[in-house]
């Protein structure tokens, strides 16, 4: 969970920037983003050695 807390002399939109890098670098919309849809164990499997492959894949 992201807490932000206003300091005093801060303004609401120094506050509101706060709060959107905390949940950005937190990877809160990312996680949101992955759960949007049900994903079978068998194709989440198949997702992540597909990733694997890329991610070992030589550049060239």
């Amino acid at each position: 969970m992201v807490v932000v807390r206003k300091q005093p002399g801060e303004s609401d939109e120094a506050l509101i920037r706060k709060f959107s890098r905390k949940v950005i670098a937190g990877g809160i919309i990312q996680e949101a983003k992955r759960r949007e849809f049900y994903l079978k164990p068998s194709l989440a499997r198949k997702q992540k050695q597909e990733e694997a492959r890329r991610m070992k894949k030589p550049w060239v």
